[in-house]
Order: structure tokens, then sequence, then C-alpha cells
């Protein structure tokens, strides 16, 4: 019995031990991408998916990636930045034929107009509108 004691206790202790290390590694990890992720404004998301026009080329998406880290990371506006790229489909349901997609939310709508009008945002577009084939947007208000 207290060696059954003993075996449950060091288990408890090595499992909930291995999974702050692995809470942990994965937060350092987050937080080692440029603060990319800041708290969660859900007044206004804005949610944009791009198209490449040549998605298997590096250099595009090099390029892209760059231009629009440099243009989030100098954003006086968007709060939450989320990049990402579409996961396999395991759903019918799941669209995954854009290249990349953005959610950015903000404080409110005037606050999304105002990153509209930034020049951050309008030197992205200089930059990256070359690399895009088609580009959707959806915006959303809390309810």
């Amino acid at each position: 019995m207290k060696k059954t004691i003993c075996t449950f206790l060091f288990l408890t202790f090595t499992m909930t031990s291995f999974g702050q290390t692995v809470t942990d590694s994965r937060m350092q990890g987050n937080n080692n991408k440029s603060n990319m992720m800041r708290e969660f404004d859900p007044a206004f998301a804005h949610t944009v998916y791009f198209w490449l026009a040549n998605p298997d080329s590096q250099e595009d998406r090099a390029a892209f990636e760059t231009s629009l880290q440099k243009f989030l990371d100098n954003s006086a506006y968007a709060k939450t930045k989320f990049i990402g790229t579409p996961p396999r489909a395991s759903r019918d349901v799941v669209d995954g034929s854009f290249t990349y997609s953005l959610i950015v939310t903000f404080e409110s709508a005037e606050a999304q107009q105002n990153y509209q009008d930034e020049a951050p945002h309008k030197l992205f577009i200089e930059e990256s509108s070359g690399l895009w084939t088609k580009v959707i947007v959806y915006d959303s208000k809390t309810i």
C-alpha cells in the first residue's frame, strides 16, 4: 500500500512537472515571436485571407511574410496579431485554399479604420499586392 501511494505521488508529480515544462516552453516560444500576440480585444475582429499568385515560391512567401510582419510590428492600432497558414483539412466544411490568413483585433471600428489609413498598412499593400491574386476580408464586431 505504501509503495502504491509513493508510486502514485511520484507519477503525479512527474506528470504535473512535465505538463508545466511543456506549457512554459510553448509560452516562451510565443514570446519570442516579436510579441506577435497581445491581449485579445473582442470589440472588433478583422480577418483577412490571402491567395498568393505563386504559393510554392519560397521567395514570394518570404517577401510576403517579411512585409506583413514589418507592417504589424509598426501598426499603432492592431492589438491581436495572428498570421496563419491552412492546416490539412480534416472536414469538407474547412476551406484550406488560401495561402495565408491574418486575424487582427481592434478596440473599436474607428481604430480599425485608422489602421486602414496608417502608413505601415499602406506600405504593406504597396510592397505585397503584386504577390497575391485574391484577398477576402471578414470584419465583425462583438455582440
